[in-house]
């Protein structure tokens, strides 16, 4: 039998949630369209989940790296499920979601990072590979330029064997580019355009200056002078260096930058995938200006909702995104880290 406060219980509860949901149902009718809406003002987008699929054959395993070359094609890194019959890591659609082709077998388990730059006149992807633990480039289709596995080099690395397991690269101006070892021994490197290492820009620990997980960086181009920003995931914020390694900021935001992987930047907004639950925007000081799709009410724990079955993910919310980038036509393409993958594409939505 309904009592009397378990009425009002009941009806505070769905106040709360029509607060909630009115923004979203005003956005809609505005965009006149069904799907989820999330963001508001000028970053408001609707979800459109699962806008890449992959060519029959081919099951996602986590769906890691997201880039996109100058004629507009999209490249996803992923792992490769069990039950796949193609072993392609590396699958390329054109700007319009069609698939064109595959490769990178043997990156199968450990595609990761998937970064892209213009290298003597063409387009090179480098590729980290967190099961052989190397930084490979290749061409466009798959052709292997250049691979480095453990950084000898490194006097840290050197000394007595670590664990050195690279995430990503960020490109400098000059041709220098940085690796992250988030999932080994924490540390910031820093080689030239032909692969010579030329040091280090960080070391692990907790304190300014140092990493814990640098799970993705970007040299950021934004400011009067470019940095290097670090998304130092395992201490739950942003650090900035010079592109010689000294600290300049840490960036945290406990309640709106939660678990920060890795950037892109489109003109005066950086999109930053954080794996608990959302993608967040930032302007040039690193403040959040906004958080889409954030699910971390309903997913709890970081990688708690990490289900095999589709149908249990909630729409307009994220799970585990681990990659971002701006599209060229200023929408955002995000790749969660999900054991069948998930790729949505934000599209903006006209104020």
């Amino acid at each position: 039998m309904q009592t009397r406060r378990s009425f009002l219980t009941q009806m505070a509860a769905a106040s709360a949630g029509a607060l909630l949901t009115a923004p979203l149902i005003r956005a809609a009718a505005k965009s006149g369209s069904s799907l989820p809406i999330t963001g508001t003002g000028a970053h408001t987008y609707e979800c459109m989940h699962d806008w890449l699929i992959p060519p029959a054959g081919m099951v996602w395993g986590d769906t890691h790296g997201l880039c996109q070359d100058s004629e507009g094609n999209i490249y996803v890194a992923h792992t490769v499920h069990a039950s796949s019959m193609r072993p392609e890591t590396v699958v390329v659609f054109d700007r319009n979601g069609k698939f064109l082709r595959a490769f990178g077998a043997e990156f199968r388990g450990g595609a990761h990072g998937l970064d892209l730059r213009r290298e003597g006149g063409r387009e090179i992807l480098y590729h980290c590979d967190t099961v052989r633990c190397q930084v490979v480039k290749t061409t466009l289709t798959g052709e292997v330029i250049w691979t480095h596995g453990y950084p000898l080099e490194d006097p840290a690395y050197s000394e007595k064997p670590i664990k050195f397991v690279p995430t990503n690269v960020a490109f400098a101006p000059n041709g220098d580019f940085y690796v992250g070892d988030g999932y080994g021994s924490h540390h910031m490197l820093r080689f030239a355009e032909n692969g010579k290492f030329l040091g280090e820009i960080a070391r692990p620990g907790t304190n300014d200056g140092e990493l814990s997980n640098p799970h993705g960086q970007w040299v950021d181009t934004r400011g009067a002078e470019p940095v290097l920003a670090v998304a130092d995931r395992g201490n739950a914020r942003i650090q900035t260096f010079t592109l010689d390694g000294k600290h300049l900021r840490t960036v945290k935001d406990e309640a709106r930058l939660r678990k920060p992987c890795h950037f892109d930047v489109r003109g005066e907004w950086m999109v930053c995938p954080d794996l608990d639950s959302q993608v967040c925007v930032l302007d040039r000081d690193y403040k959040v200006v906004a958080q889409l799709g954030d699910g971390q009410a309903a997913n709890g724990k970081v990688g708690s909702r990490r289900t095999q079955i589709r149908a249990e993910f909630t729409p307009g919310q994220f799970i585990c995104p681990h990659d971002a980038i701006f599209l060229q036509n200023g929408d955002i393409l995000v790749a969660e880290w999900l054991p069948i993958g998930r790729i949505t594409r934000l599209r903006a939505v006209s104020a």
